[in-house]
């Protein structure tokens, strides 16, 4: 088991009112970013570990709608001595929840709403359709960022508004490919789980051109055969 101490100085946020986007992906060895259709299928317990860190240090957990329907994301709930590390440092016992969809297709009673130990926000564009922006409204707090699109900045500047300026995405591919090329990424904690896999799995971000953003390597280390990367935006 890693030693939790050492996670939380690996990968503590020095300045918390700076604003901050931190990705956190799995891999395998040649690139899958999921194994018969889901990322948790690549893990374990070093890497759970490392996962609720960095939920524990952050404002905000934000993921796609698409992540949400196939991981099967239910509500999210840190451990009592988690809570209790937050809140001796002035923060909310629990982090903010968000759930990011254009479309807006998915059931106002699925777990991700139902189980939620906080209420959770989603976040859409003005013209998504008014019937399911309704239905959601019973659930959560609804944060509308674009016209037409969620326009990356936007959302991350009313999420800011909020209060919620550390910001932990958690996929998917598409919201991930979203945020590069709108140049919004600080940070990317990589796993590397220590297989080959082959086969079509997709890569960990998805956009519709090449944006490349230079990155600069914090920190690695090993867990076993699993490796851990910190990558930070290179000035």
């Amino acid at each position: 088991m890693l030693n939790r101490d050492e996670l939380l100085e690996r990968y503590r946020i020095d300045d918390r009112s700076a604003p901050g986007v931190r990705m956190n992906f799995i891999a395998t060895l040649d690139g899958a970013a999921t194994r018969d259709g889901l990322s948790g299928g690549l893990n374990n317990a070093d890497d759970k570990q490392v996962f609720d860190t960095l939920r524990m240090l952050t404002d905000v957990i934000v993921v796609g709608a698409g992540t949400v329907r196939a991981e099967g994301y239910g509500g999210v709930s840190l451990e009592p001595a988690d809570v209790a590390w937050r809140v001796s440092r002035g923060l909310p016992g629990q982090p903010a929840l968000a759930l990011v969809s254009s479309r807006l297709e998915i059931d106002p009673g699925h777990p991700f709403f139902a189980e939620a130990v906080t209420r959770p926000l989603v976040i859409t564009h003005a013209a998504a359709p008014a019937d399911r922006r309704a239905a959601l409204a019973g659930v959560a707090d609804l944060v509308i960022a674009g016209e037409n699109a969620v326009d990356p900045r936007l959302m991350l500047a009313e999420l800011a508004a909020l209060g919620h300026r550390q910001v932990l995405c958690e996929g998917g591919p598409h919201l991930f490919g979203d945020l590069i090329a709108a140049d919004c990424v600080d940070e990317l904690c990589l796993s590397l789980g220590p297989v080959l896999d082959g086969g079509p799995a997709g890569r960990i971000a998805v956009s519709a051109a090449a944006t490349p953003r230079p990155m600069r390597l914090l920190h690695s280390f090993a867990a076993g055969d699993m490796l851990f990367l910190r990558y930070a935006r290179a000035r």
